[in-house]
């Protein structure tokens, strides 16, 4: 999966869970509707700054965007949401310093 993609599917899932069209989010990101449609497929890179705005836009922090983006990634790999380090195995216990 690419990163990419995935930004894109996390960002239009919570836009449409807000009830909010392309249009009012583009608005609101100062972004054109045409290229915040082209990030939500996953075909266009979202600068951090653009990703910022978006994120702005939707009244989420970035760090829950990258989350969500990671967790997807992980579950992509095969790996599950919440393993620490790619050496690590299933069952692993991790210690919090």
């Amino acid at each position: 999966m690419l990163v990419r993609r995935s930004i894109g599917e996390v960002l239009r899932r919570e836009r449409q869970q807000q009830d909010r069209t392309l249009r009012e989010v583009s608005a609101a990101a100062r972004v054109s509707l045409g290229y915040l449609s082209e990030v939500e497929r996953g075909q266009k890179e979202a600068s951090s700054e653009l990703l910022a705005a978006i994120c702005g836009a939707l009244n989420l922090p970035l760090s829950f965007v990258l989350r969500e983006v990671s967790d997807d990634l992980a579950v992509a790999e095969g790996i599950g949401p919440r393993r620490a380090h790619p050496s690590a195995r299933a069952g692993d216990v991790v210690a919090a310093a």
